[in-house]
C-alpha cells in the first residue's frame, strides 16, 4: 500500500508518523525497549499531545532478530498468530558503548545511537546488512480512519529481492506491489494461492513480517531504495533473518517457522489423474492404467479429481454409487497393480450433501454474525465452509477422511482454501482478517495429521494448492490452475522457484498445463519438465492427459522420463532429505545455488535439481533453449557433452533432450532399477562422478526409502587418480568416470567391495 506522493509529499487523506530518535532506552536480560517520539523533543513540552512508539527488539534464536513497533498496545489479539519455534537456551548479548546500544546473535547484530536521529542498523560480520531509517518505523492513517503500521528496510545498490510465496509475475520482486492476500487466480495474475511474508535477497539476509494476515509490500515500488511493509492495526512485527548465503537464511527461516516433512519415497513417482470435468468410470481409470503399463510407463499413483463424488454433494466423502459402484474393490484392485490412490477433497460443504445439515446442527460451519451460516453458490450450490477453529469440526472432518482412508485411499489432494470470508465469526473468536490467509494452514495441518495417524510416521502426503508461512511443512504444494502454453509453463516455473525462495520444499505442476488442452509438443516438453521436478503428475481440466492421446513420439518422452527420474531416485531423495532438515528446496533457484555468481541471480527459466543437475526446460516450439552455465566444466547428463562455463548456449533440442548437466566435479548416483520410484536405491547403485578438481573430496550418502541411510561412498581424486571408499555397501556398486561418448568408462565393485581405484584421463 502506498502512502506518499512522491518523495515529499502524503497521498490525500494519509497522515503519517515516523519514529525521530530514541528517548529512552530499556535493556533487560536478553531483550532491549527503544521509546520513540514521532517528532524531535526540544523541550518538555514537545512530549505532550504527540505519539510515542514503543519499539522491542530481541533474539528468539542464533542469527535472528525481532523487531515489534507499536502504536496503542491496549489492542484485542484474538489471533491467530504463526507456530513460531524459538531455540532453546538462546540469549543474544546486549552491550552500551557511550550512546551506542547493540544487540547481537551470532554474527548478526542490531545497532542504535540513542542520540543521532532515529535508525536501526543491522549488520553481519562487521558489514551493514539493511537499516530502518527516517520512515523506517512508524504508521500511518487514512482519511477513513483505517490504522496501518508501517515498517520500512533499505536496499542497497544492486540489491534484489525473492520470495514471498508462490508467484507468477517476474521472480526478482524489485519495483512490484504485492499483497499477501490468498486469492484463487489462476497462474497468470499478481495473485497468488500461497502467500507467504517472507523475502530474502542477494545480499546475505532475510525479512519474515510475522503477521497471518494482510501484508502490503512496496518492493523499491513506493521509495525506490527502500523495501516497505505495512498491516493493518497499531503494531508491526518482523524479524531479520542472516545467511548469509542464501541456503542459511532458508535454514534459519524454516528452523523458526517448521521444517517440511520428508514425503513417503513412492510420492516422487509419477502420479496419473482422471482430470477434472472429463468422463470416466472404473472402466476409464483401467483403460489408463492398463494403457500405462502396456507402453511401459511406470505408474506410481492414480488420482480421482472432483466428481469420484456426486455433483452438487461436495464434499460429502462418498464415491458416486452410479459410476462407482463397488468402490472397495476398485481400491482394491488397483492395489494389487502396485498403485498408491489419492482423491480430490476441498473444506466446503454443499446444501445438497447430507453432511451440510449434520455439520450445520452441530455448529461446525462458519457463521455470519446474525448466527446463520455463510454460504454461498460460487462453486458448490449453497456451500458451508468447515470451522476449523472449532475442534469438534476438525475431528468430525477428520472422521470422514478416516473412513476414506480405510477403504484404500492413500493422500489427498487438498483443494481451494483461499475463498474465505472476512464478514463472518469464527468460533474461537479470531480476527476474520487475520483467519482469511490462516485458514489454510488449519485445512492443510488437519488432513496431514489423519494421514499421519492412518498410515503411520513418514507416510503422510498432500497435493495441496493454498498455503502460508508455515504450510512448508505438509507437502507436496503444486502451482494451481494454468493455460495449456509455453508461457503458462514458463510462469509456472517462476511461482516454484518463487515459492522454493520462500522455505517451501517441495512442489509440483499439471503436466501439460490445465485450462485447455496443449499441443503435442506442450505436452512433451512439459513432460519433460514434469519430471525432472520434485513430484511428477499428469493431470487436465476438461481434457485427459494420457501420452498417447497426443502421439507416439508422447508416450516415449514420458516413458523415458519418468524412467530417468527412477534412475535418479537415490539423488532426489538424499535432496529431499535436505528439504526436510534444512528447507533446502528440491527444485532451486539458480541464485541459491551461485550467490557469488550475478549472471545467475535473475535467471528464472532454468534451475538445479538438487544441489549437482541443471536443468533447462524447452519453452518454444521450435525446441530452441537459451540457458546459461556457471563456471567449471559441465556434462550433459544425456549426451556425455562437455561445456565450460561461465557461458550462455542458444541451441534447438529434438523431443527426446533438453539441457540436462552435471555441475562441475559433481558425484551423483544413478539407481539400477528404472521400473518404480521405491526399490533399493544402494544396490547396484551407480556413481557417475563429472569432471573433479585435483585434491577434490565428495560425501555421497544413497539413503534408503525410509529416510535412513543406506550407504555411504566418500570420492577422491589425487592427480591423475580417483580413489573411491565405500562404507556399507551391501551389494554391487559402480562407478562411470566421463570419456569420449556418453557412457564413458564404467568400473564394478562387487558385493563386500570397500574401494575402487581408477586412472583420469
Amino acid at each position: 500500500m502506498k502512502f506518499t506522493d512522491g518523495y515529499w509529499l502524503m497521498r490525500d487523506g494519509i497522515s503519517a508518523s515516523y519514529a525521530t530518535e530514541v528517548a529512552e532506552t530499556r535493556v533487560e536480560d536478553d531483550r532491549l525497549t527503544l521509546y520513540a517520539p514521532v517528532r524531535h523533543v526540544e523541550n518538555r513540552g514537545h512530549t505532550l499531545n504527540s505519539p510515542l512508539l514503543t519499539v522491542e527488539c530481541w533474539s528468539p534464536a542464533e542469527g535472528v532478530i525481532g523487531v515489534r513497533s507499536s502504536h496503542h498496545t491496549g489492542c484485542v489479539d484474538r489471533g491467530p498468530h504463526f507456530t513460531l519455534n524459538s531455540a532453546p537456551d538462546h540469549t543474544p548479548k546486549i552491550t552500551r558503548d557511550g550512546s551506542t546500544v547493540e544487540l547481537t546473535s551470532g554474527a548478526l547484530s542490531l545497532r542504535v545511537d540513542t542520540e543521532a536521529p532515529w535508525r536501526l542498523d543491522f549488520r553481519a560480520d562487521g558489514r551493514p546488512l539493511t537499516s530502518a531509517g527516517r520512515r523506517g518505523t512508524g504508521f500511518a492513517t487514512t482519511a477513513g480512519g483505517e490504522h496501518h503500521s508501517v515498517g520500512q528496510l533499505a536496499l542497497d545498490v544492486g540489491e534484489l529481492v525473492y520470495g514471498l510465496g508462490e508467484r507468477f509475475t517476474p521472480f526478482v520482486k524489485n519495483g512490484q506491489t504485492v499483497d499477501i492476500w490468498q486469492a484463487d487466480g489462476g497462474t497468470a495474475s499478481e495473485q497468488a494461492y500461497k502467500n507467504v511474508p517472507f523475502h530474502l535477497t542477494n545480499r546475505g539476509y532475510g525479512v519474515f513480517v510475522n503477521h497471518p494476515g494482510r501484508v502490503s509490500y512496496e518492493i523499491g515500488s513506493e521509495s525506490v531504495g527502500q523495501v516497505q511493509f505495512s498491516v493493518p492495526g497499531q503494531s508491526v512485527e518482523y524479524f531479520v533473518i542472516h545467511g548469509p548465503t542464501p541456503k542459511e537464511i532458508i535454514d534459519r527461516y524454516t528452523a523458526l517457522t517448521g521444517r517440511p516433512a520428508l514425503p513417503p519415497a513412492w510420492s516422487l513417482g509419477l502420479w496419473l489423474s482422471t482430470s477434472f470435468t472429463t468422463s470416466y468410470d472404473e472402466e476409464t481409470v483401467n483403460r489408463f492404467v492398463s494403457g500405462m503399463a502396456e507402453r511401459d510407463i511406470p505408474l506410481g499413483v492414480f488420482h480421482f479429481d472432483c466428481f469420484w463424488m456426486r455433483q452438487y454433494q461436495w464434499c460429502d466423502f462418498t464415491w458416486d454409487p452410479e459410476v462407482f459402484p463397488d468402490p472397495e474393490g476398485m481400491l482394491r484392485r488397483l492395489k494389487e497393480r502396485d498403485l498408491r490412490v489419492s482423491v480430490w477433497i476441498n473444506p466446503y460443504i454443499a446444501q445438497k450433501s447430507p453432511l451440510f445439515e449434520e455439520a450445520r446442527e452441530q455448529g461446525y460451519l462458519l457463521r455470519k454474525a446474525d448466527g446463520a451460516v455463510w454460504q454461498w453458490d460460487l462453486w458448490q450450490a449453497g456451500m458451508g465452509l468447515v470451522d476449523f477453529t472449532h475442534p469438534g469440526a476438525r475431528e468430525w472432518y477428520a472422521e470422514k477422511l478416516r473412513a476414506i482412508t480405510r477403504q484404500g485411499v492413500d493422500c489427498f489432494k487438498t483443494d481451494f482454501g483461499e475463498r474465505i470470508p472476512t464478514d463472518v465469526v469464527w468460533h474461537d473468536g479470531s480476527d476474520p482478517e487475520l483467519m482469511h490467509n490462516y485458514y489454510t494452514q488449519l485445512y492443510n495441518e488437519t488432513v496431514f495429521q489423519v494421514l499421519t495417524e492412518e498410515r503411520g510416521e513418514g507416510e503422510a502426503v498432500l497435493f495441496a494448492r493454498s498455503a502460508t508461512a508455515g504450510g512448508q511443512q505438509f507437502p507436496v504444494h503444486w502451482g494451481g490452475d494454468c493455460e495449456s502454453t509455453f508461457g503458462a509453463m514458463a510462469e509456472s516455473l517462476r511461482g516454484g522457484l518463487s515459492l522454493g525462495l520462500s522455505g517451501f520444499g517441495f512442489w509440483s505442476h499439471d503436466i501439460g498445463g490445465f485450462e485447455g488442452t496443449p499441443t503435442p509438443a506442450v505436452f512433451k516438453r512439459w513432460a519433460q519438465f514434469g519430471l525432472l521436478s520434485s513430484h511428477s503428475r499428469l493431470h487436465g481440466s476438461k481434457s485427459y492427459r494420457v501420452p498417447w492421446d497426443y502421439d507416439e513420439e508422447a508416450v516415449e518422452v514420458t516413458r523415458d522420463f519418468t524412467r530417468l527420474k527412477h534412475r535418479l531416485m537415490p539423488y532426489l531423495y538424499e535432496a529431499a532429505r535436505q528439504a526436510a532438515g534444512h528447507g533446502t528446496p528440491v527444485m532451486r533457484a539458480m541464485v541459491l545455488e551461485f550467490p557469488d555468481d550475478p549472471s545467475c541471480h535473475t535467471l528464472d527459466r532454468q534451475y538445479m535439481l538438487g544441489g549437482d543437475l541443471l536443468v533447462a526446460p524447452v519453452f518454444s516450439e521450435s525446441g530452441t533453449v537459451e540457458y546459461y552455465l556457471p563456471e567449471g566444466v559441465w556434462t550433459h547428463v544425456l549426451t556425455g557433452e562437455r561445456v565450460r562455463g561461465p557461458v550462455w548456449r542458444r541451441e534447438t533440442y529434438g523431443f527426446d533432450s533438453l539441457p540436462l548437466f552435471a555441475r562441475p566435479g559433481s558425484v551423483v548416483p544413478f539407481g539400477g532399477s528404472a521400473d518404480g520410484a521405491v526399490y533399493d536405491w544402494a544396490d547396484g547403485v551407480t556413481l557417475r562422478v563429472h569432471e573433479p578438481a585435483d585434491g577434490d573430496q565428495v560425501t555421497t550418502r544413497i539413503p534408503a526409502a525410509d529416510g535412513s541411510t543406506a550407504a555411504v561412498f566418500h570420492t577422491r581424486r589425487d592427480g591423475d587418480v580417483l580413489n573411491v571408499r565405500a562404507e556399507r555397501a551391501a551389494g554391487p556398486w559402480h562407478v562411470r568416470l566421463p570419456g569420449p561418448s556418453a557412457e564413458g568408462t564404467l568400473l564394478t565393485a562387487h558385493s563386500g567391495t570397500e574401494s575402487l581405484t581408477a586412472r583420469l584421463g
